[in-house]
């Protein structure tokens, strides 16, 4: 299955033309190693062996945020696959848009050592030509972010920006599970305007008071990636002393929702609170 990325290319997209130029995508985040043997496919091992590591290299004691940065470099680095597609701002409101079309490879004497090849495609796509959704979601703080759920759009504007033979094909549901797919669609898009909504209002929900989304230069708390997937909101007590979780749902609780809640705070709790913060979760069901 194909994913799509937003990435960025260096702060205030310093190196993006060289990018563009050179087709690729890399990061740094000052950890200056080959990392092919240090991929696994399992990215919970690569943050528990690298998160120490950018914390003493960058001089910082926050787990959360070294783990912002130490997902985005795996992400960058190995999850992205072969095959998926990059969308990478260039300052000016456009957003170039390429297929990753190799593995890792590392490069000590350029910037972003950390590099994918890239084909980028001939056009461009204008930031205003998106839904306000997928303008929200492109232009999110951090280096990189997931934007697969915008895949229909993306095809479409994809599509439309690239004429020849080497388009990007749009994906149609096919067979018994055709069904199926549409439904999850609607669930993941209604839980989706959930989470936007509550992070556009967050102070003016019962949390704001006490507790703000969790964001630095690095990224987001706004589906922070877990070793079980993504939690919908990470958010940090205005005195630093508690983490939490809040989980976004469409529809009633279930036992599954509680399971998964309690996974996402283990992970927290585990590995990114220090050792005076504690863990709390959250639950936020939409009827529908």
């Amino acid at each position: 299955m194909k994913n799509y990325y937003r990435v960025m290319l260096g702060r205030g997209h310093m190196y993006a033309q060289e990018c563009f130029v050179g087709g690729f995508i890399g990061a740094d985040f000052g950890i200056h190693q080959d990392l092919t043997p240090k991929l696994p496919e399992d990215w919970h091992s690569f943050n528990h062996e690298f998160i120490p590591i950018y914390q003493q290299i960058n001089h910082i004691e926050s787990k959360v945020s070294a783990g912002l940065a130490c997902g985005a470099l795996w992400t960058i680095s190995k999850g992205i696959r072969v095959g998926d597609i990059v969308l990478c701002p260039d300052g000016e409101s456009h957003y170039h848009v390429g297929e990753v079309i190799d593995e890792y490879r590392y490069q000590p004497d350029g910037d972003l050592p950390h590099r994918r090849a890239v084909r980028w495609l001939a056009n461009t796509i204008a930031r205003d030509a998106m839904s306000e959704q997928l303008r929200r979601s492109t232009g999110s703080i951090g280096t990189v972010s997931n934007i697969s759920g915008y895949a229909s759009e993306l095809e479409l504007l994809i599509g439309k920006n690239e004429s020849t033979s080497d388009s990007i094909p749009a994906i149609e549901p096919e067979g018994d599970n055709g069904a199926a797919i549409v439904e999850n669609a609607i669930i993941f898009r209604m839980e989706k305007y959930l989470e936007e909504f509550m992070v556009d209002n967050w102070h003016n929900t019962p949390f704001g008071q006490d507790y703000d989304i969790y964001e630095d230069e690095d990224g987001t708390g706004q589906q922070y990636q877990t070793d079980t997937g993504p939690l919908d909101i990470l958010a940090i007590s205005k005195d630093k002393k508690t983490l939490l979780v809040v989980e976004l749902k469409k529809g009633a609780t279930s036992d599954k929702v509680v399971g998964q809640i309690l996974r996402y705070m283990g992970y927290v709790q585990d590995v990114l609170a220090n050792s005076d913060q504690t863990v709390k979760g959250a639950i936020i069901a939409l009827e529908g």
